[in-house]
C-alpha cells in the first residue's frame, strides 16, 4: 500500500509543481486550468519522465559528461515541452513559447517538486518514528 501512496503523492506533487510553473513562468500558457486537466498533464509529465527521459539521457550521455551534468537541464526542458505538446493533443496542458520558457518551467517544476518531496518525506519519517 505504501508504494501506491508514494505514486499518488508524486503525482500530486508534480501537479502542484506544474501548476506553479504555469503561473510563474511567462511564455507558458495553460490550455485549461481546472484540477482534472492539471492532474492529467501531471500524469503525462510523469509518463514522459518515466518512459522517454531515460532513453534520451542515454543518448545524450556524452553531452551530459562534457557539460558536467548541465546537459540534464536541456533534457529536462525538452521533457517539459514534450509533456506540454502531448497534452495539447488532448486539449489539456499548456503551450510553451520556446526554449527559455521550457527551461525555466522545467527548473521550477524540479525545484518545487524537490522541496515538496523533502517536506512530505520528513513529515512521513517523523510520523513513523512517533508510532
Amino acid at each position: 500500500m505504501g508504494h501506491r501512496t508514494s505514486l499518488l503523492a508524486r503525482w500530486l506533487i508534480n501537479a502542484v509543481a506544474i501548476w506553479a510553473a504555469i503561473k510563474i513562468v511567462p511564455g507558458i500558457h495553460p490550455i485549461t486550468t481546472d484540477f482534472v486537466s492539471i492532474a492529467l498533464i501531471a500524469l503525462i509529465f510523469g509518463l514522459v519522465n518515466a518512459l522517454i527521459r531515460p532513453f534520451v539521457l542515454f543518448l545524450t550521455c556524452p553531452l551530459i559528461i562534457l557539460t558536467l551534468g548541465l546537459g540534464t537541464l536541456l533534457v529536462n526542458a525538452a521533457m517539459f515541452a514534450l509533456a506540454g505538446w502531448i497534452g495539447q493533443q488532448f486539449e489539456i496542458g499548456f503551450t510553451v513559447d520556446g526554449f527559455w520558457p521550457a527551461f525555466w518551467g522545467a527548473l521550477i517544476v524540479t525545484i518545487i517538486s524537490s522541496i515538496l518531496s523533502t517536506v512530505l518525506g520528513e513529515k512521513r519519517e517523523s510520523r513513523r518514528s512517533e508510532a
